[in-house]
């Protein structure tokens, strides 16, 4: 399946997980069009000074890429500077947030399987 990025749905979550600002969702595939327990498949972007709150991922595992910019990420306590081609892995009940404190947009690849 082959979509092109005006074929993707958009959305702004204002306050995602409880973060600050907006974060825009743009679904490249939806759960439906898997064969398997996918969650999530979008590219997301925080612009400056916004987040994504702290939460768990119990049942599924979640991927970030950093495909532009840099940020913070907390991750069980731990806060980490991620920059593009950063890869993080969450899963197994463990909790993460990410806040974009720089000027320019971060955009994150964010994939969530089900188990």
């Amino acid at each position: 399946m082959i979509r092109q990025p005006t074929e993707m749905p958009n959305e702004v979550r204002p306050n995602m997980r409880g973060g600050e600002g907006e974060v825009t969702v743009q679904h490249l595939f939806t759960s439906p069009e898997f064969g398997g327990k996918v969650r999530l498949c979008a590219l997301l972007t925080i612009p400056p000074g916004a987040s994504i709150g702290m939460h768990q991922h119990a049942g599924e595992d979640e991927v970030y890429l950093i495909t532009r910019g840099s940020g913070l990420l907390t991750e069980e306590g731990r806060e980490s500077c991620v920059t593009t081609g950063t890869a993080i892995l969450t899963g197994k009940g463990a909790s993460h947030a990410v806040r974009n404190d720089t000027t320019e947009p971060l955009e994150i690849l964010a994939f969530i399987v089900q188990y």
